[in-house]
């Protein structure tokens, strides 16, 4: 069998030398024109490769694979055009022609079928688009049925820093029923915060969340910072100004504080903003506070200190002036009357029941002269009365002898 395959291979090779020349130049014109069209679908490969790039590894390798078969066509349609070389002159040209022109259309075939086959896949536009709507809808179904569940309203309230309002007076000023959303709670924060402000014992509130379903309210208080004295009730001033309507039991007063003998709520807010711009070591040096108006100064007050020594200072003026006391008690060598009325002078308290007292005796001795003043024109009023009653009755009488 090898043997006959030399022998035919020789013939093929003495038959091909046989040939003439125009079928040489037309063999080589479609060795030529094979060359051609491979390097073209090369390529054209080699641009749609670079298209579809961004396609999927596995149509990558799928036309990987196909490229690969395209130099096996081009060789066996160089052998069928060399098997073709031995028919006649005529009929093996125009052979060689169609077929060349077959090859070309099965070759367009072949690259519109793939084409086709990357058209058919579902670009990534369009499944990013169906997540766009998917993802939001499913994520409304889930906040749907958590809100439907009782785990919406679901809810642990702590409440931190009371001491003199209750966790219940916290709680029932925030509003917070048990009825409400857990997440209206989350969203208006603010509002709730402001609602707790409005116990007037309530300077400052916070409600901090803890994942999943646990809330701390942080309160902060107003300090009491002294205590409004009628008779045996005390009630408590707050920072704020604010005067606690309800008094407090004698056992829970602290060992010291300030004493206030005045309720008028106007003088109450402007001594406790005054009271709180002076240094913490002058306030507790404070004692007891009483309304003491003079003619020219209808706010004044006199302050006795914890040392038995005594302050006249205008109420509006007291953070100013109160300060100075500081610079003026090293001087003083008993218990003294510091005036800040109009400049600053002070006096013993010695001197000062010494002036009481000398004031008290002219005003005693001008009541009493008022008295005397009111007696003698009493007494000179029913002289005059009794005058003019012997008048009338010496009428009377003349007029009755007549």
């Amino acid at each position: 069998m090898s043997k006959d395959k030399k022998n035919e291979g020789k013939e093929i090779l003495e038959e091909l030398k046989e040939l003439s020349e125009w079928q040489k130049r037309n063999q080589e014109y479609l060795k030529k024109k094979a060359e051609e069209e491979a390097a073209l679908a090369e390529e054209k490969e080699k641009e749609r490769q670079a298209r579809m790039g961004e396609e999927s590894e596995k149509l990558e390798d799928k036309q990987d694979q196909e490229s690969e078969t395209d130099p096996e066509d081009e060789e066996s349609a160089k052998e069928e055009s060399e098997e073709k070389v031995e028919a006649p002159e005529g009929d093996k040209g125009e052979e060689a022609i169609e077929e060349s022109g077959s090859k070309e259309d099965e070759y367009q075939d072949k690259k519109a079928t793939k084409e086709k086959t990357a058209k058919a896949k579902i670009p990534g536009i369009h499944i990013l688009r169906a997540l766009t709507i998917l993802f939001p809808s499913l994520l409304l179904l889930i906040i749907s049925a958590y809100l439907l569940s009782p785990y919406a309203t679901m809810k642990d309230i702590s409440i931190e820093g009371t001491v003199q309002t209750t966790a219940d007076d916290i709680r029932q000023a925030s509003g917070i029923q048990d009825t409400d959303y857990t997440i209206n709670l989350l969203l208006d924060k603010a509002k709730y915060e402001e609602r707790i402000k409005s116990n007037y014992w309530v300077e400052s509130a916070q409600l901090v969340y803890q994942f999943p379903t646990k809330f701390t309210i942080k309160v902060k208080e107003y300090d009491i910072v002294a205590y409004y004295v009628s008779g045996e009730n005390h009630y408590p001033i707050l920072s704020s100004g604010q005067l606690e309507t309800s008094s407090v039991s004698l056992v829970s007063l602290p060992e010291t504080y300030l004493s206030v003998l005045f309720n008028d709520s106007e003088q109450i807010k402007t001594f406790t903003s005054e009271l709180s711009q002076i240094s913490p070591e002058l306030k507790a040096a404070i004692q007891k506070v009483e309304l003491a108006p003079s003619k020219v100064t209808s706010d004044l007050i006199r302050l006795t200190m914890n040392d038995s020594d005594e302050v006249l200072v205008p109420l509006s003026e007291m953070s100013k002036k109160l300060p100075y006391y500081s610079k003026i008690k090293p001087q003083l060598s008993e218990p003294s009357v510091v005036d800040m009325e109009a400049g600053i002078y002070s006096y013993t308290v010695a001197d000062k029941l010494i002036m009481e007292a000398e004031e008290k005796a002219k005003k005693e001795a001008e009541e009493a002269e008022k008295k005397q003043e009111e007696e003698r024109k009493r007494l000179e009023e029913e002289q005059k009365k009794q005058e003019e009653e012997s008048n009338r009755n010496q009428t009377n009488q003349r007029s009755s002898r007549r």
